[in-house]
């Protein structure tokens, strides 16, 4: 084949920007011929907007139906699992969004699933992996350049959202329709790219606070402290909450600091290695000479669109992805292990246990509120 099938299983906000992303041409070996929504309205958007493409009620309608060789998996987090092992079984590709589900005893059925039908292409939507700041970044790490890990500070405050967002769907912030709040839906990307760039930790302490400025029953606001395995210590950041909000990710090591803000990369680069300068310098106030070296990256940033182009050229040509659909139980062990500690009200090691963290979660789940359906659906532009 020339071109990727793609079925499009949920066209709501973040579906119909794929969609839109295909019909505007940004991913030319890929041919939207099926789509799925449980809501009516998204229906007759696709019967009345997508010329020649299936529409289903259900997503293991369309997986059944033959009419695709890869799905497109965006529906609320407790699904994408299910939707991935249906569409294994039936032998098509399998790209999901973010979150790679709920809980990792899920998530690992979903790998397991994928690992026994090698020949399918599985990929996961980590549109910020393609960011140039963060490949230059995770450049100069795996070269070395930062030296021995020392500390990770993220604080990532700029998720802002209103109650009117929370209020958009029916399974929104909610722990039995979503699962989590700002951990699961919106900082799965640089849950991701920490775990991407420095490893896991082995164990961290965290405080989710529920329903803090919001009228929400999950987490908008939390904070959490890291210990990694070489000794490197981390603090994570993150809130709905914070106008107008902050992004900044620092790394320190041993022959320098990385600062990411505001679309930019800046390195600052030791003369000398730190640990070295410690014990044989002979002032007692003097600091390693230091210079800010240009970090020179591409410039690009294609983001979603780059995401499925990889996803379709690995099963067109065997090419590489931009980020395997089994790398998504990392980032969700992090924010697994932030829930757990919080829960606890104690410090966690990673691997958590995972059979506690979903007794917990279902604890959770029995008493989730109902909320009404609202037929809202908004744009994600800017919004990643």
């Amino acid at each position: 084949m020339d071109k990727v099938r793609l079925g499009v299983i949920g066209i709501g906000n973040m579906g119909t920007g794929h969609i839109n992303n295909i019909r505007a041409g940004l991913c030319p070996e890929i041919e939207l011929t099926a789509a799925a929504d449980r809501r009516a309205s998204r229906r007759e958007w696709a019967e009345n907007e997508l010329e020649g493409v299936k529409i289903f009620n259900e997503g293991e309608e369309l997986i059944a139906s033959g009419t695709c060789d890869a799905v497109l998996i965006a529906v609320p987090h407790y699904q994408h699992p299910e939707l991935a092992i249906s569409a294994f079984e039936k032998g098509l590709h399998v790209m999901a969004e973010k979150p790679a589900g709920v809980y990792t005893l899920q998530v690992r059925e979903m790998n397991a699933a994928a690992d026994a039908h090698p020949e399918l292409s599985f990929g996961m939507m980590f549109n910020q992996r393609t960011n140039c700041v963060y490949r230059k970044l995770k450049e100069l790490l795996d070269g070395g350049e930062l030296g021995k890990l020392k500390r990770v500070s993220w604080l990532i405050t700029d998720w802002y959202r209103t109650q009117y967002y929370y209020d958009s769907g029916a399974w929104r912030a909610t722990w039995a329709g979503e699962g989590g709040g700002v951990l699961l839906n919106q900082c799965p990307h640089q849950l991701d790219l920490l775990q991407w760039l420095c490893g896991l930790p082995v164990r961290l302490r965290a405080f989710c606070h529920e329903g803090k400025w919001h009228d929400i029953e999950v987490e908008d606001d939390v904070s959490a402290y890291m210990e990694f395995e070489n000794g490197a210590t981390g603090i994570f950041v993150t809130t709905t909450g914070d106008a107008p909000g902050t992004n900044r990710l620092e790394l320190s090591g041993t022959l320098g600091k990385a600062v990411c803000e505001n679309d930019e990369l800046r390195f600052w680069k030791l003369d000398e290695d730190e640990e070295k300068w410690r014990f044989t310098a002979e002032q007692g106030f003097a600091k390693p000479p230091f210079r800010e070296v240009k970090a020179e990256t591409d410039g690009k940033n294609p983001q979603h669109p780059a995401v499925l182009n990889a996803f379709a050229a690995h099963i067109l040509r065997g090419e590489p992805m931009i980020a395997d659909g089994r790398e998504g139980i990392r980032g969700l062990m992090l924010s697994n292990a932030m829930h757990l500690s919080s829960w606890l009200g104690r410090e966690v090691e990673l691997p958590i246990d995972e059979q506690l963290f979903y007794d917990l979660l279902k604890e959770k789940c029995a008493t989730s509120r109902h909320k009404e359906e609202k037929n809202i659906t908004m744009s994600t532009q800017g919004s990643y």
